[in-house]
């Protein structure tokens, strides 16, 4: 007779979640809050558990497994555009994590057992974490060849603004050589969707907003953050002479490159057509 402990389930299992629901958004440009990440890995966990419970053997049925990853991708990035492509990743990297594991654990010595569909196993908790961080590296290494770019040329990116910051996905571009016309420093060029987060409820401009900013902006004269907003001349592709509007931050660190107060001009469009990053600056 085989004694499961429910809670070493629910640990394994959220755990074993979470690593695959933040894979999914790194992956696939999305970076969510972790208390929403927590929140779809913890209900994970709960179905687990409630598998082995008398009477809820259906909840191993094909409908209920795929039912229940759908309601923790809603969980998790629900409010996401990106959401059928975060799914779609994250069902690729479910397959590729289980087959690491067995792989890892057959190769220690050490039994994996997979009842119903469910991670339960004697293998030590370190030993778990241990393969997920490795079939983390190994597929963030393949998704990120895949996509066309080194993982060198991506940074992780912080933006400051009274007392509000916001966490971005950076590309340092060589080909992006938009600069502050008054110090000629490096502009980050962001998607605005992704740092509305720095404005106060209600004040961040909206897509009709940056897409066509010379109206608004005037508008805005009265607002608090007027003085920090201006209109920033750039040309690209198919665009002769164009506006972004852009806002001084109070820092930008994109690395470990401290920017200081730099311009942030924010985008009305994705600035990545696949998604894996949602912010440009010069090299």
């Amino acid at each position: 007779m085989t004694v499961v402990y429910l809670d070493l389930v629910f640990l394994l299992n959220a755990v074993v979640d979470y690593v695959l629901l933040r894979a999914a958004g790194r992956r696939a440009g999305e970076g969510l809050r972790r208390g929403r990440r927590a929140l779809g890995a913890a209900l994970g966990g709960l179905y687990a558990g409630a598998v082995f419970l008398p009477g809820f053997s259906f909840l191993a049925l094909p409908p209920c497994k795929v039912g229940i990853a759908v309601l923790m991708l809603l969980c998790a990035y629900g409010s996401s555009r990106r959401l059928l492509r975060v799914s779609l990743v994250f069902f690729a990297v479910s397959a590729a994590f289980g087959g690491g594991v067995l792989a890892l654990s057959l190769l220690g010595g050490r039994g994996l057992t997979v009842h119903n569909g469910v991670f339960y196993s004697a293998l030590d908790l370190r030993l778990i974490l241990l393969s997920a961080a490795a079939c983390y590296a190994v597929l963030r290494l393949a998704f990120g060849r895949a996509a066309g770019h080194s993982p060198g040329e991506l940074r992780s990116a912080v933006v400051r603004l009274g007392g509000r910051q916001v966490s971005l996905t950076a590309l340092v571009d060589t080909g992006h050589t938009l600069t502050d016309p008054g110090s000629g420093a490096p502009v980050l060029v962001a998607e605005g969707e992704r740092v509305s987060g720095l404005f106060p409820p209600g004040e961040a401009p909206g897509r009709a907003a940056l897409a066509d900013p010379v109206g608004p902006l005037e508008a805005m004269s009265g607002a608090p953050l007027a003085r920090r907003m201006r209109l920033l001349p750039y040309r690209a592709v198919g665009v002769e002479c164009g506006f972004l509007l852009a806002v001084r931050s109070d820092g930008v660190r994109v690395g470990g490159e401290d920017y200081g107060a730099s311009l942030v001009a924010l985008s009305p469009t994705p600035v990545s057509d696949g998604g894996g990053y949602s912010a440009l600056i010069g090299a």
